[in-house]
């Protein structure tokens, strides 16, 4: 036998016999007694506002701090997902910073949970390319994001002359992009919201879809995470959620808001004209957006079980005096938090930038698993 054919013979036995390792480690992690992989992604807006904080965050915290033993928790600033609309580049670096300071300001810890940057793993736009490829378009066509990204009605058509000039790719297949997000870490659960829930359900229809052309369980199938719902108001617009993008800064509070700027976005806070302090979110939809920021945020709760309740220690105040409180409690909450991001992001960025390689690392090597077996069935 020559020596280029004895070589070629013994590189392609090594790959094989790589490849079985690969499979025979993925294999074995499937059988593994009942792991849980919890994944969640956020996209890098900077500085979280109350919103996002009581939505996804202080949830996020929750699940590491009672995690048992055998669960996992992965957590990504979606930087690819954002730039399905035009970024300032600068901008966008300075938010991905920023984003990552707050989660590890708010109290996640690198030792205990994944945290990166999605760009820092190509797995995932790898894994988004194969899943792309036995996607319905029928089914994209229906799904709801990017048809409110442009304020299209919901039976918009993509193929609409007037749709085709807006839609670009990206924002059409970000569905894609969240179900490769979850499946290349093999997530067991994710919390989601409401408005989330259709695009967990295409990532267990991809999962499935996958799965069945392969002839065998690569892909997980997630499962959502129920959580109380917790939806922050605009501070202006009380019947619409707080949003980074709204044009008034004073309709959210920062959770890096100092005392006195959380006193004067609360003391103009829109309310009503009705004497007293009750809690009814369909007549009394201000004040019952500051009693439930304030419920969230408030440590004591004063025993009560609902924003209903603890609204019932306000009976008796005027409305300034309810936002006087609801300053009062925001700024407890928030003043540890600040203090702890103006710590990490004064210093020379080491700890931001040991944070992402940490958790890059990490991400990479979870990714990994996955992709092998899936390349594996593809014939790759």
């Amino acid at each position: 036998m020559s020596s280029r054919l004895c070589s070629a013979v013994c590189t392609r036995s090594v790959k094989q016999s790589s490849a079985k390792r690969v499979l025979t480690r993925f294999y074995s992690a499937e059988a593994s007694p009942s792991p849980r992989v919890i994944f969640s992604g956020i996209q890098p807006t900077g500085v979280p506002h109350l919103g996002n904080y009581l939505g996804a965050m202080q949830q996020w915290v929750k699940l590491q701090n009672e995690a048992s033993s055998n669960t996992s928790l992965i957590y990504s600033v979606v930087d690819l997902h954002a730039i399905t609309v035009h970024q300032n580049p600068d901008a966008l670096r300075t938010s991905k910073r920023e984003m990552l300071a707050a989660l590890l300001a708010v109290g996640l810890d690198p030792q205990k949970c994944t945290i990166f940057f999605q760009s820092d793993v190509p797995a995932h736009s790898e894994l988004m390319w194969i899943l792309s490829c036995s996607a319905s378009m029928g089914y994209l066509s229906r799904m709801t994001q990017w048809k409110s990204k442009l304020d299209l009605d919901e039976n918009a058509n993509p193929l609409d002359p007037s749709t085709k000039t807006k839609l670009k790719l990206g924002l059409f297949s970000y569905p894609v992009l969240q179900a490769a997000d979850i499946l290349i870490h093999r997530a067991t659960h994710v919390p989601v919201g409401h408005d989330q829930s259709q695009h967990l359900e295409f990532a267990r229809e991809c999962a499935a879809g996958f799965n069945h052309l392969a002839g065998s369980k690569i892909l997980v199938q997630p499962e959502t995470l129920l959580s109380p719902a917790k939806r922050v108001m605009a501070l202006d617009r009380p019947t619409q959620k707080m949003s980074k993008s709204a044009p008034n800064p004073k309709s959210r509070i920062l959770i890096t808001d100092s005392s006195s700027t959380i006193s004067k976005k609360l003391r103009v806070a829109l309310t009503d004209s009705i004497e007293g302090v009750t809690y009814d979110p369909s007549a009394r939809p201000g004040v019952s957006n500051l009693i439930e920021i304030a419920f969230n945020l408030d440590s004591s709760n004063h025993g009560a079980a609902s924003p209903a309740d603890y609204a019932k220690e306000f009976e008796g105040l005027s409305l300034k005096a309810l936002k006087e409180k609801v300053a009062e409690v925001v700024d407890g909450h928030l003043a540890p938090i600040r203090a702890r991001f103006e710590e990490i992001v004064g210093g020379d960025g080491k700890i931001i930038e040991e944070a992402a390689q940490t958790g890059a690392e990490k991400a990479r090597k979870s990714a990994e698993l996955t992709m092998q077996a899936v390349k594996h069935a593809i014939g790759f």
